[in-house]
Formats: C-alpha cells, sequence, structure tokens
C-alpha cells in the first residue's frame, strides 16, 4: 500500500505541475500563436500582397486586377480593402463579418470572375494561418462577436415554371429591375449611377453573361439574395422578402441565366 509520505508527495508533485501549467502555458500559446502569425504573414507577402498590398489596404503592385468597357462605362475590379473588414461573400447577415468557412473557400477556391484565384494547391495549416494573419488588417476582428449563419435548404420546387414566374413579379415589385434591368442585362436606368462604399464606380451585375462571382447554384444565389453584398448597392433581402419569395427569386434569376 501506498504510505501517506508517499501520497503527499504526489499530491505536492501533481499541484506543482498545476501552477507550472497555468505560469507558462500562456507563453506557450502565445509562441504556436506566433508561428501561425509567422507562417500566415509568409504565405499572404508570397500570395496576396501583389494584389491586396503589404498592409492588407487593396494598394498592392497590381492596381486595377480586371477592367472593360460596358456601353459607355468604364468598369473596374480592384483587389479588396482588408483593413475596413467588409466582405462581400459571406453566410452571414448583412453587416457581419463572415465566418472561418466563409474565409477559407474564399481563400482556397478563389471568386469567379473577380481575378481572385484559388488557392487549392495551399495546405489547410497553411490557408488557417493567412486567414488569422488577414484578420489583424482589421479591428473589426476583435471587437465584434461573431454573427450567426444562414443555411440555405433548396425546396424541391425551384426552377420550376411556376416558381419563376412568381419570382419574375417579385423581380419587379422590389424594383431589381432599376439596376439589372428588365432583361437582366445588368443595364437598368440606375445602373450608370452605383458607386460601393469607397467611391468607385461598381456595375450590376448581367446575368445573361453567365457565372455569379459567389457561384450559381441556387443555394449561392440564394445566399447572396439573404445576405446581400456588403459594400456594394445589392442589399439583403433577409428583411423584406419572406424565404418563399427569395426562392421563387432565385427561380427567376436562374431563368435569366438560362439555367
Amino acid at each position: 500500500m501506498q504510505s501517506s509520505v508517499t501520497r503527499s508527495i504526489c499530491t505536492r508533485a501533481a499541484g506543482y505541475l498545476i501552477i507550472l501549467s497555468v505560469l507558462f502555458w500562456p507563453q506557450l500559446s502565445k509562441t504556436a500563436y506566433g508561428a501561425e502569425m509567422d507562417i500566415g504573414k509568409k504565405v499572404f507577402e508570397s500570395r496576396c500582397a501583389i494584389c491586396h498590398g503589404f498592409k492588407g489596404d487593396g494598394n498592392g503592385v497590381i492596381g486595377i486586377v480586371e477592367k472593360g468597357v460596358v456601353g459607355d462605362k468604364l468598369w473596374s475590379v480592384y483587389p479588396r480593402d482588408l483593413t475596413v473588414g467588409v466582405f462581400k461573400f459571406r453566410s452571414t447577415p448583412s453587416g457581419c463579418l463572415p465566418t472561418q468557412a466563409d474565409l477559407e473557400h474564399i481563400v482556397s477556391q478563389g471568386i469567379t470572375r473577380a481575378a481572385m484565384p484559388s488557392h487549392k494547391d495551399v495546405s489547410k495549416a497553411d490557408v488557417d494561418a493567412v486567414i488569422e494573419y488577414v484578420k489583424t488588417f482589421s479591428t473589426r476582428w476583435k471587437e465584434e462577436t461573431p454573427c450567426k449563419p444562414f443555411t440555405a435548404a433548396k425546396p424541391t420546387w425551384v426552377g420550376s415554371a411556376e416558381s419563376a414566374k412568381k419570382g419574375q413579379e417579385v423581380f419587379e415589385k422590389m424594383k431589381c429591375w432599376e439596376c439589372h434591368g428588365k432583361e437582366g442585362k445588368g443595364d437598368g436606368p440606375k445602373s450608370q449611377d452605383i458607386k460601393d462604399d469607397s467611391g468607385k464606380p461598381i456595375l450590376p451585375f448581367n446575368f445573361t453573361t453567365g457565372e455569379l462571382k459567389r457561384g450559381s447554384t441556387p443555394e449561392n444565389v440564394y445566399m447572396t439574395f439573404t445576405t446581400g453584398l456588403d459594400g456594394t448597392g445589392m442589399p439583403s433581402y433577409e428583411d423584406s422578402l419572406n424565404e418563399e419569395q427569395r426562392w421563387n427569386l432565385v427561380s427567376y434569376t436562374l431563368k435569366l441565366m438560362k439555367k
């Protein structure tokens, strides 16, 4: 049997270990966190800074990443200014920060038609590290609590002729045509006047040209109508349209896209 002296020694040893772990765990955690930040910084500077700039302010050497002329308007795409902490493509309500999964998707998959390439060759660890580094550019990540993300459970009737007809009625009622045009070509009467939050001119999407930047699955389109695209003129319809109306609007949008 274990003597009382032995038990006393074991108890003291356990106590010392607990005290040491309390004293040194913050430093160990800081060291691990610092190592991740170093990795994230290296990944960002080697792959992202060319567009987003070394300060994350969007002032990389590339400048405008894409441009063209639509009608009589010059159309330009600029790298995202990460210092303002505003993201268009999220699963969270308007005005909220994106989730970790949202950011992982953007970094790994890229953004169609926005000159944001995919980084499928980057390891999960490096993706996580660069995301943590990106969060250092804006104080929003420290000041705000995460919002609950939306889910998109597509009804079976989405894409049907009846749903698309109802969606067209929503399209007209909500005056989507003022920006996107009667035929969804992005040529509505207000299309020439839209600017983003930084004052740069932007164009409403032309649905007849193909893939949406976020992706063109019904779920992706629904998420855009639900969350809106922060920093642009595209609002959230979470409060102004019920779930069925938003899904009907998805059906009509898919029709415009010939999907």
